[in-house]
């Protein structure tokens, strides 16, 4: 096999798998000065995945745009340059069977991941004095390429460095005068520096342990003073540890546009975005509530049977759980009914995340469920539909993930936490403590 000893360099040569593209169809640009290669088989799969409305779809499309655009009259079997100064250059590779190893022979045919392997070993050959890396969020994938004496990475952009020590939101502080607590609790408001409090990041939340007192406040950046956060309930649920007591704050904040509550299963995150909404339902025009739908086996919800609604409703339902439980905590059958009329009239609109594409969300109470399942782009892209007087929340628990390619580091919620952190229109809270029942705590602590 012939060499191309034209493009011979130091720089290492990227080799980029479906998967990487389907998490962020914008990767290829992210290399800085190496270059980066995409196999044929990459644009085939996509091909198969550019129809239809789910976020894999978009991104398969978006990358297809992209590529189209970078090529136009240039062929794209040959290295061109990416955009911007300094950046390596691109190309699309084929799977010819590489004179040494042959990945099919070894894994099996007809495997698209195999004859991705094939395309990296090929180049490998092509480019001895290169160190050629197979990128992937397949894990499996990154193995077998080990397995074959090939350099294989995860796609690291979009990931957080340390996920044991993300932004809870919150500071504990001990040791705290007890004075200073009697004085916050009876004037509300407490002027007080950042250095004395520790904290560098907006909108935080704060445990005052005194001597023998103790008080949960909240810092607001605008005033710079701590502000005294009382026992406060929302549409008849009540907070039943600080921490959410602290999120309800959050949700009720006009100031605050956007919110994460991180927590594992049973800490209330859903259950008091919800409260809190209908709280609040006066202020805004629709409160909408969606969760990502993350298709059984792999397969879209167009292989169920039934109507769209029939389709999507077991997807919804834990949402429809919480508004259950919200209506049962009322008593009165006026305001029961009033969550129904809500409903009918679509002032509270539940369905699937892929329904708001394209809308731009003006004076919205917008509940994004199981957050943890969306990837950066996503994220992104649903911030950036956010209109006048919208509120985003996001809720999920980052270790409970059910996307393929994405993990407690990688995905779109970990990403936010870690971003926002220090901006001034968000606030973020962890839940810790399991409130479900003692029988769902016992699940959580123990197994």
């Amino acid at each position: 096999m012939a060499k191309d000893n034209s493009t011979v360099s130091d720089k290492k040569i990227f080799v980029l798998d479906t998967s990487v593209i389907l998490y962020d169809h914008n990767a290829f640009q992210n290399f800085q000065e190496h270059d980066v290669a995409i196999p044929i088989q990459v644009l085939e799969e996509l091909d198969n995945l550019k129809s239809g409305n789910d976020t894999r779809n978009y991104e398969a499309r978006s990358f297809i745009r992209l590529m189209d655009e970078l090529s136009k009259n240039k062929l794209i079997n040959e290295w061109s340059p990416l955009k911007g100064k300094g950046r390596g250059s691109y190309k699309v590779v084929m799977d010819d069977i590489p004179n040494r190893v042959d990945a099919e022979k070894i894994f099996g045919e007809g495997k698209f991941d195999h004859r991705i392997l094939n395309s990296a070993l090929n180049l490998q050959e092509q480019f001895p004095q290169k160190k050629i890396v197979l990128v992937s969020k397949d894990i499996c994938l990154r193995l077998k390429a080990k397995a074959l004496n090939l350099y294989s990475e995860d796609y690291e952009t979009g990931k957080i460095k340390n996920v044991e020590e993300l932004y809870t939101g919150k500071t504990v502080v001990e040791n705290f005068s007890n004075k200073l607590i009697d004085e916050l609790t009876r004037k509300k408001n407490l002027p007080i520096s950042v250095s004395e409090i520790k904290t560098n990041h907006e909108n935080h939340f704060f445990i005052l342990n005194g001597r023998n007192k103790t008080a949960a406040a909240y810092y607001n950046p605008r005033i710079k003073e701590l502000e005294y956060i009382p026992h406060q309930s929302v549409y008849n649920i009540e907070p039943r540890n600080p921490e959410q007591a602290f999120a309800i704050h959050a949700l009720l904040n006009p100031e605050i546009k956007l919110v994460t509550i991180q927590g594992n299963a049973g800490t209330g995150k859903t259950l008091l975005a919800l409260a809190s909404a209908l709280e609040q339902r006066k202020n805004y025009r629709q409160i909408f509530v969606t969760r990502p739908i993350v298709p059984l086996s792999n397969k879209d919800i167009g292989f169920l049977p039934g109507d769209i609604k029939s389709k999507i409703d077991p997807y919804m339902a834990p949402i429809w759980d919480n508004l259950k439980f919200i209506k049962d905590q009322l008593g009165d059958e006026k305001a029961q009914d009033k969550i129904d009329e809500l409903v009918s009239n679509e002032k509270i609109s539940i369905a699937p995340l892929a329904y708001i594409r394209g809308r731009t969300l003006t004076k919205i109470f917008f509940i994004v469920d199981e957050a943890q399942n969306l990837t950066p782009h996503e994220i992104k892209t649903i911030i950036s539909r956010a209109g006048e007087d919208t509120k985003i929340v996001f809720t999920g628990d980052i270790y409970q993930i059910d996307t393929p390619y994405l993990d407690a580091e990688s995905n779109g919620l970990s990403y936010l936490i870690d971003r926002a952190k220090n901006h001034s229109l968000y606030a973020h809270i962890t839940l810790q403590k399991g409130e479900r029942s003692e029988l769902a705590n016992l699940a959580n602590d123990l197994l």
